[in-house]
């Protein structure tokens, strides 16, 4: 659990399955991540992120509100997709926010202190994060983190099919102070 001024980062709870689903349904938040989220969707995506926390002790962990315990999205730390050159085996740095807590400086603070634990925690030398071309928002947060645009690590979401306008991807990262 990483605790900041107004923040938990945590393990996944049964009560934030509604919540993460309907994060997951709203089109602004979805608009450069893929399409809007099922029951099922969630439901994977919330058990894959246990999976990997409990074989890795790190993941992209529920983010909650210290005054009212709220769920506001999540931010953490994952292995980068293994089958994307240059990014293969990183360590990348994620988030996802609640519409209604965009511009409140809650992304900022839950990547800042995830890098921080990933720094006092992890044998690594560097973190990275991926986003769409697009995604301005995130990239902004990026370059606010320190990380730096590497354009030679761009790259097409193999997962995603030729065509998708989701599929281009960039890379930003950030070596260990």
């Amino acid at each position: 659990m990483i605790e900041t001024e107004r923040l938990i980062l945590r393990n996944w709870r049964e009560s934030d399955r509604s919540e993460a689903h309907a994060m997951g349904r709203d089109p602004a938040v979805m608009e450069y991540l893929g399409p809007l989220q099922s029951w099922a969707d969630t439901d994977a995506m919330i058990a894959r992120l246990q999976g990997i926390a409990g074989k890795h002790g790190h993941s992209f962990w529920a983010m909650e509100s210290r005054d009212d315990q709220q769920f506001l999205g999540f931010c953490g730390l994952k292995i980068a997709p293994e089958d994307i050159p240059g990014i293969e085996n990183a360590i990348e740095i994620g988030w996802r926010l609640r519409r209604s807590k965009w511009g409140q400086g809650y992304a900022r603070e839950a990547a800042q202190a995830t890098l921080e634990w990933g720094w006092s925690n992890l044998a690594v030398d560097r973190i990275i994060a991926i986003t769409t071309p697009g995604n301005h928002r995130s990239q902004a947060l990026m370059l606010r983190l320190g990380m730096v645009y590497r354009p030679d690590l761009d790259f097409d979401h193999p997962k995603l099919a030729i065509g998708d306008p989701l599929r281009p991807h960039v890379t930003y990262e950030i070596f260990r102070p």
